[in-house]
């Protein structure tokens, strides 16, 4: 019954933000509005809450799972994009990128709190991803494109990054033991509560903004994506999970978070970098409709 009411209220959410979306309510630029609002402000105050809160030694295995499951994504999308298909690098990285890097910020929190109850197994991937896997990536990014080099760049991407450096103050926190003040605690849980209804209405006004996946002749890409994406990845992370003795609601929150469809940002550096863009938008919409009935098969299996 709390896997049902779980997704039920998760399902519920999104419909609202589809709803406004389909009545004229939200459009295109409400919906990024939405959606910055919560990436800006909320979602940095509910990880500083959450991560501080968190017990780092439970957290090395889970870390070691997603860690594991991305790469061997992001590395089978690589060999078979590069060395088959002959694509660009840039191509490459961000075909990789939406093959691996998953939508825990967004829809991973949502799922964590609602169907397993625990924000915190979602944490360790949205430490790998922004503290390593993003910033390399942008780097790399800029060294195909010649727009810049070195560790200045990585500084600043970051420094820029509001999930990036709230991650950090809630990491500094949980290996210190140190506590925010009341002042600046209260208000921080008080936006920390905004963020999931933020994120999942944005999530449903996008649902209905999208445009139909299939016109831009990347099929072959985005389905190769789809599988690593949503049936590679969460078998890879339940295997190391497995042999890790991971089990009970964290063995659920590592696979869950695997099987969470292509984060949208990587959409946002395509079209930065001009490359890839195609692939990543349709990606992102395929694996984002396909994910929430993979997600339910995978807690009806494991909860």
């Amino acid at each position: 019954m709390d896997l049902l009411t779980g997704f039920t209220t998760i399902l519920v959410v999104i419909a609202c933000g589809s709803g406004l979306a389909h009545v004229g309510i939200l459009d295109q630029r409400s919906q990024r509005t939405l959606g910055e609002i919560a990436f800006f402000v909320a979602s940095p105050a509910l990880m500083v809450v959450t991560i501080s809160g968190m017990h780092l030694e439970g957290a090395a295995r889970n870390l070691i799972a997603s860690a594991t499951s991305l790469a061997v994504c992001f590395a089978t999308y690589a060999a078979i994009a590069r060395l088959r298909w002959r694509r660009r690098v840039g191509e490459v990285l961000i075909g990789s990128l939406s093959a691996s890097y998953v939508n825990a910020g967004n829809l991973g929190i949502a799922i964590a709190a609602y169907v397993v109850g625990d924000i915190t197994v979602v944490v360790p991937t949205l430490l790998v991803q922004m503290l390593l896997v993003q910033p390399l990536a942008l780097v790399a990014l800029d060294h195909v494109d010649g727009r810049g080099r070195g560790g200045a760049h990585l500084a600043r991407r970051l420094v820029t990054n509001p999930l990036t450096l709230a991650a950090l103050l809630g990491l500094i926190l949980a290996i210190t033991g140190w506590r925010l003040p009341t002042l600046v605690d209260e208000p921080l849980q008080l936006l920390a509560g905004a963020a999931i209804p933020l994120m999942l209405l944005s999530y449903g006004a996008a649902l209905r903004l999208s445009p139909l996946p299939g016109r831009a002749g990347r099929n072959r890409e985005v389905t190769t994506i789809a599988v690593l994406k949503l049936a590679v990845m969460p078998v890879v992370a339940w295997l190391v999970a497995t042999a890790l003795g991971i089990e009970g609601a964290v063995l659920l929150g590592v696979v869950l978070t695997a099987a969470l469809p292509t984060a949208q940002n990587i959409f946002l550096h395509a079209t930065r970098y001009r490359v890839g863009e195609d692939v990543a938008r349709e990606s992102i919409l395929v694996t984002t409709l396909l994910s929430l009935p993979v997600a339910l098969l995978v807690a009806v299996l494991l909860a």
